[in-house]
């Protein structure tokens, strides 16, 4: 038996495992779907939307929250931070004459503290000022569009559960051939790192949550220390899941309600997402670092190369091997293609975006111990 015939069979065994042992990630069944949750009273919410140069996506983005379909007080906060494209002037265009949006000139960054958050507490403090009686706030982006019904779901969700924070990952756009070969796959990858199901199980320790979405309520972020307690997170949206979790409940899931207008047209654009955080998720670790390439070669990459070498051997055995480790995969991938509503035929690609995100990986770590950190509207974090 050849080493590659091996490992594709510890692959097949890896496989089994993750769809039978990891919260059914695979099935992306967390779905903020069906009726929303009617009740008695309605608490007030705030949204609080941090901007640095969104002006092509923050006008739908804000006509979207005004539009929503909510029953109770709904106002909005958003912090232009240091935008040089007006993205100030179109979120004002975007409300028209309508008092429910407040334009907020952020402030020049503190020490300590990355961008988007230092935005967020700007937005918070304003909400302090402003004496709104906001139960709860919802942390969105200026490159998200809402569902007329997302807020009216979200709070009845957490109102009727008893949760602290209700988060939803909004659908990436997936229409360039980059995007459809690695957007998806994207999203299977997160779903496997963070199984949703155990996310949303108050027994499991695991926790997580999608920035762009994110309805909190304002005593268990007070109680967890505020956004001051992460200020340095570069992956700010994981770090408030887990401090929110320690003393309530959290709940995290897939819609096509909401949507991200942010285009990836280019390789990239998709690699400059990833390689920002990558090396960070790993805790900036090199043997970290060397088990997930590991790991994303033996379960990804072995078997498709053990069915061509298997093949060019005559071994028929090692063909069979990495054909059947493929085809876990496949079906593991399928729930996540056809949320997309992507077909099929796809999933055998995904070897080849697992392939991009390792070496997207690999160059996280580089650009990190290079002393060049996470670089993201135009502002670089971590080492020099």
């Amino acid at each position: 038996m050849s080493l590659l015939h091996a490992i594709a069979l510890v692959s097949i065994a890896a496989w089994v495992a993750l769809m039978g042992f990891r919260g059914r990630f695979w099935k992306a069944d967390q779905r903020m779907d069906g009726e929303c949750p009617e009740l008695e009273r309605w608490p007030e919410v705030v949204a609080v939307i941090p901007a640095r140069n969104e002006a092509e996506t923050v006008g739908p983005a804000v006509s979207s929250l005004l539009g929503q379909n909510y029953p109770g007080a709904f106002s909005l906060v958003l912090v232009d931070d240091g935008s040089d494209d007006g993205t100030a002037e179109e979120a004002r265009r975007a409300a028209a004459d309508c008092s429910r949006l407040t334009v907020v000139a952020g402030k020049p960054l503190e020490e300590g503290w990355t961008g988007k958050l230092w935005a967020m507490s700007q937005g918070l403090r304003r909400v302090e000022e402003s004496a709104l009686e906001s139960e709860f706030v919802l942390f969105t982006d200026a490159d998200i569009a809402h569902h007329p019904l997302t807020l009216r779901w979200l709070v009845g969700k957490a109102e009727s559960e008893r949760l602290d924070l209700v988060s939803v990952m909004a659908r990436l756009r997936c229409r360039s051939p980059w995007e459809r070969l690695l957007i998806p796959s994207f999203v299977f990858f997160f779903q496997k790192l963070y199984p949703f199901s155990l996310v949303n199980d108050a027994r499991s320790p695991k926790a997580a949550a999608a920035g762009g979405c994110m309805l909190v309520r304002r005593t268990a972020l007070a109680r967890s220390g505020g956004l001051e307690a992460i200020r340095g997170r570069l992956i700010d949206d994981c770090a408030l899941a887990r401090r929110i979790k320690r003393g309530g409940a959290v709940w995290l899931g897939l819609s096509d309600r909401v949507l991200s207008l942010r285009a990836y047209e280019r390789l990239g654009e998709i690699w400059e997402m990833v390689r920002r955080t990558a090396f960070t998720q790993l805790g900036h670790s090199g043997l970290a670092l060397a088990g997930s390439v590991l790991g994303m070669t033996g379960l990804y990459l072995v078997p498709p190369a053990a069915v061509l070498a298997g093949a060019a051997t005559g071994e028929m055995a090692e063909v069979l091997t990495g054909l059947s480790a493929w085809l876990l995969m496949c079906i593991a991938y399928r729930p996540t293609l056809a949320f997309y509503g992507l077909s099929a035929w796809r999933a055998p690609l995904l070897p080849a975006a697992a392939l991009f995100f390792t070496l997207m990986t690999v160059d996280s770590a580089c650009r990190h111990w290079a002393g060049r950190g996470g670089a993201w509207k135009g502002r670089t974090y971590g080492p020099g």
